[in-house]
């Protein structure tokens, strides 16, 4: 048996009302979406280029711009982020090193304190966590 061969896909004149529904459907889910919430603590790290790192193990402690410590995503005081950073060290093999993720408006003395903070738990090597530069022009 034999069909016949008459339909011409895509040979007339194409609807518009479709593509505008999609559009306004995509519209509608890119606004919703930037409404959700995310979780977390919003730093603003500062940007640095070439600077070194290390290949020892690192402990990371993030300060927000009111100088509030987090471990482990978690915010912390200062005794019991001291107790933390004890036991790791005791149990660590080799020395650590403390990543501060410190924001860019935390003050010296925030940073100072929890560098003694840190070296009192046994850790005696800190770095701050930089964000590369945008590419660009360099200076």
């Amino acid at each position: 048996m034999k069909f016949p061969r008459n339909a011409r896909i895509l040979r007339g004149q194409l609807d518009a009302a479709p593509f505008v529904s999609l559009f306004f459907l995509l519209v509608i889910f890119l606004t919703l979406a930037s409404l959700v919430y995310t979780p977390g603590v919003a730093l603003k790290l500062p940007a640095g280029d070439r600077l070194p790192g290390t290949d020892r193990p690192t402990v990371p402690v993030a300060v927000d711009a009111s100088g509030r410590f987090y471990y482990a995503n978690q915010l912390i005081d200062e005794a019991r982020l001291k107790a933390r950073l004890q036991n790791l060290a005791s149990a660590a093999g080799e020395p650590l090193v403390l990543l501060v993720q410190a924001d860019q408006q935390v003050n010296y003395d925030t940073l100072t304190r929890l560098a003694l903070l840190a070296r009192d738990a046994g850790i005696y090597e800190a770095w701050l966590a930089t964000l590369p530069r945008p590419f660009g022009p360099q200076p």
